[in-house]
């Protein structure tokens, strides 16, 4: 008996353990999670660039469900997940959700080689070295005309109006493009643009170049920073915007002296999207009838 009793003992408790074990639950399962969607991407096989882009788009509340409902487009470089594309979007929808800007399309461009496509050409050394290709803004602005543009307009319903914004160099490209080819965007923002480029060669060329804006409407919207190196170009050329800026060019300046370089893109970007998309006045109602007399007594008034 003696020997078996160390045998009877480890049954023993290898009996409370299993009975422990049975008495447990088992945990339950962790839910699935569900993918976020915020948006659509889709990407172009782009002859002007020679290779392969990306392309990002947030559509405005209400756009899905509509079937007639057309909207602006605000084009944007910097435009990738890991870029801008996501606080500005944010901005976009809780602007919109508040009624302080129209609804728009965003759609933001991913950088493969930013420095290539967001400038041009230089003929300044360290301009060169700031990476391995430069200059490559004409082709950039040739892959938005000719190749994003129509793919934008046959995939989604848009109205003709178009804007752009950037900052630091792609506010750089934002405003090279106001000046060299002012019919590509009805307004353009840009956010402490690299003016110091090339000599400050756009800034020096400004007072000639804004007189072949067109007779088309356009707005600029200028928000600069307290960061040093940028201050004097800058200058340059809301002096000319002062002296030169045609008619048809409604331009504001915002100097934000409590933000830098690094910090200006959001805050600016608020700024700008509640001045110059904000929403249209809303149209007389058909049963006011005193307001609908006066229009009609001023329709008759001869010009």
């Amino acid at each position: 008996m003696s020997r078996l009793r160390p045998f009877m003992l480890l049954l023993f408790a290898a009996s409370l353990v299993a009975g422990g074990v049975k008495g447990q639950q088992a945990p339950a399962p962790v839910p699935v999670a569900e993918t976020l969607v915020i948006g659509q991407t889709f990407t172009i096989q782009s002859k002007a660039l020679g290779e392969t882009r990306r392309l990002n788009v947030y559509l405005p509340d209400g756009y899905a469900e509509s079937a007639t409902m057309r909207v602006p487009v605000l084009y944007m470089p910097d435009g990738g997940i890991k870029e801008d594309f996501l606080h500005v979007a944010g901005l976009v929808q809780v602007l919109v959700g508040n009624g302080a800007m129209r609804p728009f399309i965003l759609v933001g461009i991913e950088n493969t080689e930013r420095r290539r496509d967001l400038t041009g050409p230089t003929t300044n050394e360290k301009d060169k070295k700031i990476a391995p290709r430069v200059g490559g803004s004409a082709a950039y602005r040739r892959f938005i005309r000719e190749e994003l543009m129509p793919e934008v307009k046959q995939r989604y319903r848009t109205t003709a109006e178009t804007a752009i914004v950037g900052e630091s160099l792609a506010g750089l490209f934002v405003v090279e493009t106001l000046l060299l080819e002012p019919t590509l965007f009805d307004t353009y923002l840009a956010f402490d643009p690299s003016l110091w480029w090339n000599n400050e060669l756009l800034a020096s060329q400004a007072s000639s170049l804004l007189q072949g804006a067109g007779r088309a409407p356009k707005v600029l919207y200028l928000a600069t920073s307290s960061n040093g190196g940028i201050e004097a170009p800058i200058g340059r050329f809301t002096q000319a915007l002062a002296r030169h800026t045609p008619k048809t060019i409604t331009w504001h300046h915002q100097p934000m002296p409590q933000e830098t370089h690094r910090t200006i893109y959001h805050p600016a970007a608020l700024q700008a999207f509640r001045v110059v998309f904000k929403p249209l006045p809303a149209l007389p109602r058909p049963h006011d009838k005193g307001l609908c007399r006066q229009i009609s007594i001023i329709s008759r008034l001869p010009l």
